[in-house]
């Protein structure tokens, strides 16, 4: 489904951000967060889906995202959008923020209208989201001409915080921001109107925020979250974004997940 841009949507430096994947917690008899072991592995690339639970052509997606979504090499997020709720349902998991962020996007990429179910590779091409071939093909021609996750990073815990440490970037853009994306626990919804009635839908890692967390300038630099803040949240991840002299979204350079306490993953696969 397409949707016809009526206006430019404000989307503060939000989308931005950076790193690998984020090593696994353990609590000591006392429950106690220990320590983790960083780690600086890093993913194949980042896929935003920006779905609706009004469209009647993004269950086909969402079902492939449910896929890219346990898959531990990927960082995906699922951004639910607002403007089909006309149609007889209101997304139970949309935000303005998640709209906002896809008209950047739109603008971004030199288009005239935002459309649903698109997904967003790396920050650097759209695809329809329900098109595995195309995804795959992305994520894989990308890593192949160096478009891929090239900075390294490490997310590391003790019981009071979060590290996240960005590397050198070398070559290629020098600045970007670290933004931390949070996301809900897989659920299940009922669609009770609109084009969708009647189907149950299970949706992962749908956005709930996006804070920025600071600015990366091309070298290796540490920051510091409160362990507090992560653990009150479903799901958490970093990335890291450039940035264009416009403010819009660019190429997102490292992406990573910062695990809950006591789970080597942002969530049990199990449902």
């Amino acid at each position: 489904m397409v949707m016809a841009s009526r206006r430019s949507l404000w989307l503060a430096a939000v989308a931005l951000a950076f790193s690998a994947f984020a090593g696994a917690g353990h609590a000591g008899e006392s429950g106690r967060l220990l320590a983790d072991k960083p780690q600086g592995d890093r993913p194949v690339g980042v896929v935003e889906l920006f779905t609706s639970q009004g469209c009647s052509s993004c269950p086909p997606a969402d079902a492939f995202f449910s896929e890219l979504a346990a898959r531990q090499d990927l960082v995906a997020l699922s951004y639910h959008v607002g403007y089909w709720d006309y149609l007889g349902w209101r997304d139970t998991l949309s935000s303005k923020e998640n709209t906002e962020r896809q008209y950047e996007y739109m603008r971004a990429f030199g288009n005239r209208s935002v459309y649903t179910p698109q997904a967003v590779i790396n920050g650097r091409v759209h695809v329809n989201g329900a098109n595995r071939g195309e995804v795959d093909g992305q994520l894989a021609r990308m890593a192949r001409i160096g478009e891929d996750m090239r900075v390294a990073i490490k997310v590391s815990r003790t019981s009071d915080r979060v590290m996240i440490d960005a590397g050198d970037g070398g070559t290629g853009p020098s600045d970007a921001h670290v933004v931390i994306v949070y996301f809900e626990p897989p659920q299940t919804v009922t669609i009770g109107q609109g084009e969708n009635t009647g189907r149950k839908m299970t949706y992962w890692n749908a956005v709930t925020g996006i804070q920025t967390a600071g600015i990366w300038h091309g070298k290796a630099q540490r920051y510091e979250l409160p362990m507090s803040e992560i653990s009150k949240k479903g799901g958490c991840a970093v990335l890291l974004q450039s940035v264009g002299k416009d403010g819009l979204p660019g190429p997102i350079l490292g992406a990573a997940f910062i695990h809950r306490p006591g789970s080597d993953a942002p969530f049990d696969r199990r449902l």
